[in-house]
């Protein structure tokens, strides 16, 4: 495969800072892995965008798994092509993650979205999904249930992304869960080196959250800084995984601003970004120069302070495990994934029941 120069590329050759494709489709990750990337992450909304884009891809065999399985419904089938198409990425990472002796080269699959309450079939079904191919890493949400089960799936040897996480206080509960379930791995004898878990922090649907609440109360902030918020929480969570030693690597995602890249760079850290985005990096005269260590210039962030939930979301306490479900960007993103999940379903059924009158 070739590869090529760019900023993107540049930026993996000459600083820690990753990046991944924020999609499993074939075209988009093949484009990414020949500039750098070395990962890719899925989920519901992603997933429904790739089978759309790449249905001449799938429709054979999607036809296929509703042919061979007579007695299934859509939910069974779809779940089937859900996990197919995540092992597909997988498939195209596997030479990554083979040459960095299982370190580098994962696919993210998320796991069902309506389970966000339940720890139990949150664990069920990551460990399932964890059995789909070597380099799966397996998405679940910082939700109070999510919270409650990573140290049980991390012990178990799950390299876990997790994910529907917005704030400093979401991301350091994660990353102290992994850190449990890594230590009762080394109590028992079994290595961790082969795990490699990632805490995600969703910096564009912070900065989305923030700007619907000064939109709705009326709040004088200079727009200008409401582009931070997300990119403030991240600085501040990056400093305190980096003091506490986590074995976690954090995680950048839902792109909205060219600062979700440039101000990253530098950082022992993950992006992942979408196809587009990508594009428009690489065709930029931005050079990824490190930026990690600069701080957000206080003045931002005392302004940014005048927002009740950037408050709770850049404290380090600002919120409880408890108050995670009722986030305000918690709420949005789980709305928006169960969404795509039924979209996807729709997709399924109407090839297994096409409209009779073709329109």
């Amino acid at each position: 495969m070739p590869t090529y120069n760019g900023p993107l590329h540049e930026m993996t050759q000459t600083t820690p800072t990753r990046y991944w494709n924020d999609s499993c489709s074939v075209e988009e990750l093949t484009y990414a892995i020949a500039r750098g990337a070395d990962g890719a992450t899925s989920n519901p909304a992603i997933v429904l965008n790739v089978l759309k884009k790449e249905m001449h891809l799938w429709r054979e065999r999607i036809l296929q798994v509703i042919a061979v399985n007579p007695t299934w419904g859509e939910i069974q089938v779809s779940w089937q092509v859900y996990m197919e198409l995540a092992q597909g990425g997988a498939a195209l990472l596997r030479p990554t993650f083979d040459a960095s002796n299982h370190r580098r080269g994962f696919l993210s699959i998320q796991t069902d979205p309506a389970l966000y309450r339940d720890r139990d079939g949150l664990l069920a079904q990551t460990l399932a999904f964890a059995a789909l191919a070597p380099n799966m890493q397996v998405k679940i949400p910082a939700t109070a249930a999510g919270i409650a089960m990573i140290a049980d799936a991390t012990y178990h040897g799950v390299s876990l992304n997790v994910t529907v996480s917005f704030s400093v206080p979401q991301a350091l509960a994660a990353a102290e869960a992994i850190e449990i379930g890594l230590r009762r791995r080394v109590a028992e004898g079994r290595g961790n080196a082969t795990l490699a878990p990632v805490v995600t922090m969703m910096v564009g649907r912070n900065d989305d959250w923030m700007k619907l609440l000064v939109a709705r109360d009326g709040l004088d902030v200079n727009p200008e800084y409401l582009e931070w918020c997300g990119v403030a929480c991240f600085k501040r969570a990056y400093g305190i995984f980096q003091e506490r030693g986590y074995q976690a690597k954090l995680l950048a995602a839902a792109y909205r601003n060219f600062l979700h890249w440039t101000e990253f760079v530098g950082g022992d850290v993950v992006l992942t970004m979408p196809w587009e985005w990508q594009v428009k990096f690489n065709q930029s005269d931005v050079r990824p120069s490190p930026r990690m260590h600069l701080p957000v210039d206080p003045a931002i962030i005392v302004a940014l302070s005048q927002i009740p939930d950037f408050r709770r979301a850049y404290a380090p306490d600002g919120i409880a495990v408890a108050g995670f479900d009722s986030f305000g960007p918690t709420v949005r993103t789980l709305r928006t994934f169960s969404e795509s999940w039924h979209s996807f379903v729709g997709v399924i059924r109407d090839m297994m029941l096409p409209n009779p009158d073709g329109m």
